[in-house]
């Protein structure tokens, strides 16, 4: 699902030893001052005990409160707080305004009084959060989640997972070493055709994958991701330090293009692998019935059609982006599948959403899963017949039912729908193409070394901050 802008607290840790160093010295010193102010819940409301029981209420906090983080993940968490079970304790983000609104809705909706802060790390020394939703910019993405993970709280983390391949594992080591659960919002996985398409090629019913294809396309000509730049944002409401955060060089001053526009941008996101591939790379992985992280990537992209010269108006830019308009990704797996993912913002009809198996194919069309068998194995008197089958009347995705996923998850402690496992190699597929397409190169990796090559076995230097150009 995309997003507009997101935001979150003050310039976080540099390493993963430096930020368990510094987590052991916020929790001595909270246990040394004391915890801060607990919350005053809605009439007749306590916290969690724990979430140790289904039906025990669950405490979460949102840091990330703009576009995605308000609409998505406030607002449906209020439309859906009785039948999840929720208490709202706090909301994080670097706009006053922002913050401000989060804090307002929520009252007026659930009786809680939500404590609001400008620093994240502030909101993760509460004991009393369960949970949090991270929906900020991509590049906060590892720091929030890191900080909710050691401090005992479970995590929603808005796609892309991470910025960048090399703080995936941080986060998956994260999630191993607390035990805690981490979900990303790709709510498609919840959407359970595909979970259908999953049993039935588990058991053989198409045969040996061997490819698959979708595609997010868009048509924006004014520009995607040119979102209004609204007046209430100055120096004075955003702190603009802790947006850009010290792992980012630009040197630019205070910039709102910059802030509701990001997607745009290098320093902050991947563009279309990072907004919309992930919401068909997950499902079409999740399908597989066993995620593999990919042995090669290759991307192919180009923003020539110049959308943001042909803004106007509200819509109106300053700067061309940097990332594509137009990507193609081709991504092939241990097992011989080869999956193919195009995305665009300047053209808006898709391709045929199919999963190929040498002996029957699965067409993912709205509400249902249609299996039909090739022509050397549809005749009943072929010696591996393979009949065809319909499942229909799945719901359609939606953010609510992800989220619901989310919470039962924790209440069960199991694994989410979108969990650690498959958004890994998912981020590793995005992170892959992203190198491919600057490179202009196949990436080759191995899961073993985690070493990412070219053609002729030349280990790649892989994007990362302060990385290249535009970076």
């Amino acid at each position: 699902m995309s997003s507009q802008t997101t935001s979150l607290g003050a310039a976080g840790i540099t390493s993963r030893r430096g930020f368990i160093k510094r987590s052991t010295a916020v929790a001595a010193a909270a246990a040394a001052v004391g915890t801060l102010k607990t919350p005053v819940y809605g009439q007749n409301q306590a916290p969690s005990a724990n979430v140790t029981g289904a039906n025990n209420r669950i405490v979460v906090g949102f840091v990330g409160v703009g576009g995605q983080g308000k609409g998505a993940h406030v607002d449906q968490s209020l439309a859906h707080k009785d039948e999840n079970n929720l208490a709202f304790a706090a909301v994080c983000d670097v706009s006053k305004t922002r913050v401000a609104a989060a804090q307002k809705d929520i009252e007026a909706k659930s009786g809680n009084k939500a404590e609001g802060y400008e620093d994240y790390r502030k909101l993760m020394e509460r004991k009393d959060i369960d949970a949090i939703f991270c929906a900020t910019v991509d590049h906060w993405h590892t720091r929030v989640g890191l900080a909710a993970l050691n401090s005992g709280k479970h995590v929603y983390i808005e796609k892309p997972m991470t910025r960048y391949l090399s703080e995936a594992f941080l986060l998956a080591d994260a999630v191993k070493s607390t035990g805690k659960l981490l979900n990303v919002g790709s709510q498609g996985c919840s959407d359970m055709k595909w979970h259908k398409a999953a049993e039935w090629i588990r058991a053989g019913r198409i045969g040996p994958m061997v490819m698959s294809q979708g595609s997010y396309m868009r048509n924006a000509p004014q520009g995607e991701w040119n979102y209004d730049i609204q007046p209430w944002c100055t120096p004075d409401d955003l702190n603009w330090k802790m947006w850009v955060g010290d792992q980012i060089k630009t040197g630019k001053p205070f910039d709102p293009d910059h802030y509701f526009r990001w997607r745009k941008y290098y320093p902050y996101c991947a563009g279309l692998l990072g907004d919309l591939f992930p919401h068909k790379l997950h499902p079409y992985m999740l399908a597989t019935g066993n995620p593999e992280f990919p042995t090669r990537v290759s991307a192919v992209g180009n923003h020539k059609v110049g959308t943001d010269s042909k803004a106007t108006g509200k819509k109106a830019t300053k700067y061309p982006r940097d990332v594509c308009e137009i990507i193609q990704l081709i991504a092939e797996f241990p097992s011989g599948m080869v999956m193919h993912i195009t995305s665009s913002t300047v053209n808006q009809t898709g391709t045929q959403e199919l999963i190929r198996g040498h002996k029957a194919n699965l067409f993912m069309a709205g509400n249902r899963v249609e299996l039909k068998p090739e022509q050397p194995f549809a005749s009943e008197e072929a010696d591996d017949y393979v009949k065809p089958d319909v499942a229909e009347g799945f719901a359609p995705e939606s953010v609510a039912a992800h989220h619901k996923n989310w919470f039962s998850s924790i209440r069960a402690n199991k694994q989410p729908n979108c969990g650690i496992d498959l958004a890994l190699k998912v981020q590793t597929v995005i992170s892959l193409a992203e190198a491919s397409e600057r490179l202009g190169m196949m990436c080759h990796y191995d899961a073993k070394t985690r070493k990412v090559t070219d053609g002729m076995g030349r280990e790649i230097h892989m994007p990362t901050y302060g990385w290249d150009k535009n970076s």
